[in-house]
């Protein structure tokens, strides 16, 4: 191999945790280097944002070079979310919600935003490397060193004053560092892909369909399953289901080959009568694709000049799109974090970046959770609407876990069943929720 190279921090993957952490580095002026095993742009799934990521967009200088391009991208934008159960509908609207911020955001092809983001973070001067994969790494040392191949399979070494992990389902750290730990979530597969979805604009079909929205539906034989649709502003859409292995096994599920995964994808779209209709002149054009036993966790988020941001440390389910939002707010606790190590100075991880992420990540859980007992159905499906429990709602699902302020996020799951049994019952005292 030849000489060691050197960066002050290396991150590996250029997704949206990585890309950001770079450019909010740069901001500080110090060295990155990105270290990213794929060649942009590429598929990913992930593509509903959450208005709460509009914060840490535009904190890493992101926001407007995603603004200039979503046209030509045909980025959607979005002020909502909207769900489907059989015959019941209900939606929220992100403007009207408790928590301060951005309440509007983009539904993207994530080929297209995650290329943005490394592009911009490349223009701010991070050094990222496609094609590059990491080997090995050695944490023992006073600076964590790697080694890597380069595009053509040469290894080479670099050290770094500080590593971050951004490789989100790669979890590049958690694997070579023996981080992993279980998650307590059941397995769950999705199938998804994208289509021409032929849906009619507005109300002329009486779907109700909003374009503006993503649709969540709730399968209308077995409750624990769902669909998302989240459209793009020319006609097409990203299209998934979501469910436990015993639920796919009812379809004669039996191999992963593109045909039979798409031929399954229509049976269980054909045991949806809302759904069906509503996409009944959709095309199946791509590949479907699928994903089984995503959700993950690790022991630890930080140690010796290391730190997991976004899925590379925890992801817990797709249902309320809030992995990139996770991602991004990783970077932006972890960035002021490591320009604090840099300069020397002694910092508490798990105080001031461990603990403070998690937080947030267990409404998000409480809330995916209470989804899959049916308790937050019974809740979203409510004929029952207490406009400041509405905003509340809102807000967590435009991305606002972070908000103390939230009443809905003290004792998250325990609120939410309290919530849902006055639902059920016909009644919403406010006092129930509200109260501190």
């Amino acid at each position: 191999m030849n000489l060691i190279q050197q960066t002050d921090v290396l991150i590996i993957g250029a997704g949206p945790s990585g890309s950001s952490a770079a450019a909010l580095l740069r901001q500080k002026g110090y060295q990155v280097t990105v270290i990213e095993k794929q060649h942009f742009p590429r598929f990913s799934i992930g593509e509903s944002l959450l208005p709460q990521a509009m914060v840490f967009l535009e904190e890493a200088g992101l926001l407007e070079t995603v603004r200039d391009h979503a046209q030509e991208y045909a980025f959607q934008f979005k002020n909502g979310a909207a769900f489907l159960r059989g015959t019941q509908r209900s939606f929220y609207d992100f403007t009207e919600k408790f928590s301060a911020g951005p309440g509007t955001t983009w539904q993207v092809r994530r080929a297209d935003f995650d290329h943005l983001l490394a592009a911009k973070a490349q223009a701010d001067g991070a050094d990222i490397r496609f094609g590059h994969e990491v080997i090995a790494v050695d944490i023992t040392a006073a600076q964590p060193l790697l080694t890597l191949n380069d595009a053509t399979g040469v290894p080479y070494q670099m050290r770094a004053r500080f590593l971050l992990d951004a490789s989100g389902f790669g979890r590049i750290l958690p694997k070579l560092l023996d981080l992993e730990s279980p998650s307590d979530f059941p397995v769950r597969r999705a199938l998804f892909t994208h289509i021409a979805d032929g849906i009619v604009d507005g109300d002329a079909d009486g779907s109700g369909f909003d374009r503006e929205k993503i649709l969540i539906t709730v399968h209308e034989k077995d409750h624990r399953a769902w669909y998302w649709l989240v459209p793009f502003a020319d006609g097409r859409a990203s299209f998934g289901v979501v469910a436990e292995q015993d639920f796919f096994d009812q379809y004669r599920f039996d191999n992963l080959e593109p045909e039979a995964l798409l031929a399954l994808f229509k049976r269980i779209l054909a045991d949806d009568p809302s759904l069906s209709q509503l996409l009944r002149n959709m095309q199946f054009d791509t590949p479907v694709r699928t994903l089984v036993g995503y959700s993950a966790n690790v022991t630890q988020l930080f140690g010796h000049h290391y730190a997991l941001l976004g899925n590379a440390g925890e992801f817990l389910d797709p249902v309320f799109s809030s992995g990139v939002t996770i991602a991004l707010k990783s970077s932006s606790l972890a960035i002021p974090l490591v320009d604090q190590v840099l300069r020397g100075e002694t910092v508490d991880w798990m105080n001031a970046y461990e603990k403070p992420l998690r937080k947030g990540i267990q409404v998000f859980r409480a809330y995916v959770e209470a989804w899959y007992t049916g308790e937050f159905q019974d809740v979203v499906f409510s004929e029952v609407q207490n406009d400041k429990i509405r905003r509340m709602i809102s807000s967590l699902l435009a991305g606002y876990a972070w908000d103390d302020s939230n009443p809905i996020h003290k004792n998250a799951r325990q609120r939410l069943s309290t919530l849902a049994e006055y639902c059920r019952n016909g009644r919403l005292p406010g006092q129930a929720v509200e109260a501190e």
